[in-house]
């Protein structure tokens, strides 16, 4: 089942978030019971050549594989996708035109301008033809536009109105510096909270998605309320002090009952 199917079922999908640009990490992480799997090129270590390698083991785990590239390297979502990446994350889509440039990076003709080419990544989907790939690439695949900050919320509607914009992705900690004019960077922030929940809201109505990044396990499920159905969560770093944590812990814990 795809990520666009399981999105379409109003499912909610779980991506893990890797930053180590190293295919035997994301080999480790897609092995976990993540439901997919996010390759960073903005913040985290990802880069062309990290993106190329890392998608093979996430779809030999039979999972979706994410890519969010660097702000306005829309040529690069374009890569991604030839690459076999099932969705493309933009940060920063902060107008109606920076939608269309995504848009187009992201889609074949007539609905955008990507050009062709898939060497990796068709051979990568498996058993299918070159005129499948073309006719189904535009609706197998998901572009979602980041929305991170106010000039993006006046102009969402329009944003989620472009043609071969499939869903926007929230980024929480971005919109709260922000919302708060540069006062604090709070990805939990209350007060913002309302507004967050309409922008999932307006691309539901909208028959588009929503994503948002997790940074608080705790408030997941209000997300879910709210209609966010891509869930990011888990990078390396967090994944292993947690485990650590964890095993630490129960080390400690059965030391002490034997002393």
């Amino acid at each position: 089942m795809s990520l666009r199917d399981r999105l379409a079922a109003d499912e909610v999908v779980v991506t893990a978030w890797s930053g180590v640009p190293d295919a035997l990490t994301v080999e480790i992480m897609a092995a976990q019971p993540f439901d997919a799997v996010t390759l960073d090129m903005q913040h985290g270590g990802h880069h062309e050549d990290s993106v190329l390698r890392c998608i093979v083991p996430v779809k030999r785990a039979q999972k979706p594989v994410l890519v969010r590239i660097p702000v306005g390297r829309f040529d690069m979502a374009s890569r991604a996708l030839d690459f076999g990446a099932d969705a493309v994350i933009a940060p920063m889509v902060n107008s109606v035109e920076d939608a269309r440039r995504f848009a187009a990076a992201t889609k074949y003709p007539p609905v955008g301008e990507r050009s062709w080419g898939p060497t990796f990544g068709m051979p990568r989907y498996g058993g299918t033809t070159q005129q499948e790939w073309l006719e189904q690439s535009n609706s197998r695949t998901l572009s979602f536009a980041m929305i991170e900050t106010r000039q993006a919320m006046e102009a969402l509607d329009e944003i989620l109105a472009v043609p071969g914009i499939d869903a926007v992705f929230l980024g929480p900690s971005d919109f709260s510096i922000a919302w708060s004019r540069g006062k604090t960077v709070n990805a939990t922030l209350e007060d913002m909270m309302e507004t967050v929940a309409s922008v999932a809201a307006r691309a539901r109505a909208a028959g588009k998605y929503a994503g948002i990044y997790v940074i608080d396990a705790a408030i997941a499920g209000r997300f879910v309320k709210m209609g966010y159905r891509l869930l990011a969560t888990g990078s390396e770093g967090q994944l292993i002090a947690r485990g650590a944590e964890l095993q630490l812990g129960a080390v400690r814990e059965s030391i002490n009952k034997a002393g």
